[in-house]
């Protein structure tokens, strides 16, 4: 018997927004109907680039109610767990590839009171997070490599997507927080790729450049976003019902 699908949520980067105005930007987003927003924090060592550092998202956490998630592209991010909870994020997403002891790092976010989950990059088998599933809300599977906005989307991570979904229910696993374990994509999400992600399984789209794209504004974009997942996920979980 399959497991019940998980709700479709749209969560945008934002690596697009205005940086000199990130506050508005967060409101604007939460008002457009998002269902979290997510902060790419990358350290200039496990990827190519400088982004947020806690002091910039607690000056932004005023500004919107919507759940903030922190997208730890950093190595050794141990250290570091603690400053971005006390930013106001209540999603810490740490890489399999950026840590030593992966058990003791998401044990020690839910002991900060975060969600925890884990990232894994488009070369890392879903065996990497098979033996944590109990210690995880979130599993994300990037559909580019990591480090840099406006990517092209990897579709050949749908088949991988749809392993980790088997391997989920499979697991029978009920998350660290015993609501389910979630799938995020991030990388690439656009009207053009999102149904590929969603039929594939995946429930969580990061969607950061095209959404900010959208000629007829945030609300449309996240609006039309949705509605594509929706339909993608509906049609394939008819058609695995049906088989």
């Amino acid at each position: 018997m399959n497991a019940p699908a998980r709700p479709i949520q749209i969560v945008p980067s934002v690596l697009p927004a205005d940086f000199a105005r990130l506050g508005d930007e967060c409101a604007a987003l939460e008002e457009a109907g998002v269902d979290r927003i997510q902060w790419d924090v990358m350290d200039g060592v496990f990827v190519p680039n400088l982004t947020f550092g806690p002091d910039v998202i607690a000056a932004c956490r005023p500004h919107a109610n919507v759940m903030f998630e922190a997208h730890l592209m950093v190595v050794n991010p141990d250290p570091m767990l603690g400053a971005y909870v006390d930013a106001g994020c209540e999603m810490l997403i740490v890489h399999a590839e950026s840590v030593t002891h992966l058990h003791r790092t998401l044990s020690h976010v839910q002991e900060l009171g975060a969600r925890p989950a884990v990232a894994i990059n488009p070369s890392t088998s879903v065996e990497a997070v098979a033996h944590v599933l109990d210690l995880v809300d979130m599993v994300l599977v990037m559909t580019v490599n990591p480090g840099f906005g406006g990517q092209a989307y990897i579709s050949t991570m749908e088949p991988k997507i749809n392993a980790l979904r088997q391997l989920i229910d499979a697991s029978g696993s009920e998350g660290a927080g015993g609501n389910g374990v979630d799938i995020e994509v991030d990388g690439g999400i656009s009207a053009d790729t999102i149904e590929g992600a969603a039929a594939a399984g995946a429930n969580v789209l990061v969607s950061g450049s095209a959404l900010f794209r959208y000629d007829e504004g945030l609300a449309h974009g996240v609006a039309d976003l949705r509605c594509r997942a929706e339909a993608a996920a509906a049609a394939a979980a008819s058609q695995t019902f049906n088989s």
